[in-house]
């Protein structure tokens, strides 16, 4: 429909031309001595407007021609340019396909478009590390210094510092992101895996709780790593009694409640001898979670011999069997104490409970080893030797 409609406007005009132009009497005259040429003045217009078309090609020929240095330049760019991301695609496909190869000889070719260069390198630096390559890998990043992708560049080092265990450089890396600023959720897992590699814990538990707040980590992720955190700083940082104090007033009350936490800060006081400091920690995580572990480490930091506070530990040991019957590891702890207090008779009663219900072999040996002194103690050296028999046996087990 509108084709017919753009052939009726074209004949109308060509009508109208045709019509005007035959009702015209118009004359046009040009005197050059002693030439005289007489033309009408349609044919005048007509070759007046050919002279138009003409001219205006000319100057459009003219200018093509004294812009065609400029299109060839900008036409060779854009075929770079077109190379450059076709290569960067073929990079980018070879490394998510494994192939590394590939990949980094793609980015070589990628590389020389200079709005590519940066990635390019980047994008290298990752397929070399994956082939183990850590020379190439440092000269690829060294190439993408844009100031534009220098966050880039540096989550990029520290991912790959990290993952090939040059904890030292990553957190090189680490310190100079976090001067420029960033604080984005990645940025700070990666911090915190360097710190991990680094044994930086300290720092690892600064990082934990920042994104403990954030809920960017699994919890059983973040319990563990406060565990390990807390762990190194007990062994490494308690040399006294007083470091170990201060050491543990710094672990928050919700961490310290925790079994693996109680039981490496009871150790630590148990080995400068505070053994009420260490009662203390296993009873709070007790209240809290029963544990078999924290248990045995109740029984290990058992008082001195005949002291209040060792039948203040049997007494409430007692309390915990009402509320856990039938649970070998406190019949055990609970028997142990007793055979520290000199209470022969509850001792092997409780020691000859964990005996039979132990499932273990560890209960099951620890059970024998203390019946068999306590049958030494009772000057009852068959029984005694019988126990110890049966103890190496479960060793051997």
């Amino acid at each position: 429909m509108r084709i017919f409609i753009s052939l009726v406007i074209l004949f109308a005009v060509a009508i109208g031309l045709a019509v005007g132009a035959r009702f015209n009497p118009g004359n046009v005259v040009f005197f050059y001595s002693p030439y005289r040429i007489d033309l009408s003045l349609n044919l005048f217009l007509v070759l007046l407007v050919l002279l138009f078309v003409l001219v205006y090609a000319l100057i459009n020929a003219l200018r093509s021609t004294q812009q065609m240095p400029q299109r060839v330049a900008a036409y060779r760019r854009e075929k770079r340019e077109r190379e450059g991301n076709r290569a960067m695609r073929d990079a980018l496909k070879a490394l998510f396909e494994g192939r590394f190869g590939h990949a980094e000889k793609a980015a070589t070719r990628a590389a020389e478009s200079p709005e590519n260069a940066g990635l390019s390198a980047m994008i290298a630096a990752r397929a070399a590390h994956r082939m183990g390559q850590s020379a190439r890998r440092e000269t690829w990043l060294a190439k993408a210094q844009e100031p534009s992708l220098k966050t880039a560049r540096l989550m990029t080092t520290i991912e790959l510092l990290t993952d090939g265990h040059e904890p030292e450089s990553a957190l090189e890396a680490v310190r100079e992101l976090n001067s420029s600023g960033t604080r984005h959720i990645h940025a700070l897992r990666l911090a915190l895996k360097a710190n991990q590699r680094g044994k930086n814990w300290p720092e690892v538990l600064r990082l934990v709780r920042l994104l403990d707040k954030r809920n960017a980590l699994h919890p059983a992720l973040s319990r563990r790593l406060r565990e390990l955190a807390y762990e190194d700083l007990l062994t490494t940082q308690a040399h006294d009694a007083e470091s170990i104090r201060r050491v543990w007033s710094g672990i928050p009350l919700e961490d310290r409640i925790q079994p693996s936490v109680a039981i490496r800060g009871a150790k630590a006081f148990n080995a400068k001898g505070l053994h009420d400091e260490a009662r203390v920690v296993v009873e709070k995580a007790l209240a809290s979670e029963w544990d078999d572990r924290l248990v045995r480490m109740y029984g290990e930091s058992a008082a001195a011999e005949g002291s209040p506070a060792l039948l203040a530990q049997i007494e409430r040991c007692e309390e915990w069997s009402q509320k856990h019957p039938g649970d070998p590891e406190l019949d055990l702890t609970l028997g142990a104490l007793c055979l520290r207090q000199k209470l022969w008779g509850k001792a092997q009663r409780h020691l000859e409970q964990a005996l039979y219900d132990a499932t273990d072999s560890d209960t099951v040996r620890e059970a024998h080893l203390k019946l068999a002194q306590l049958h030494e103690a009772l000057n009852q050296p068959e029984q005694a030797a019988s126990h110890y028999r049966q103890c190496a046996l479960a060793t051997m087990l």
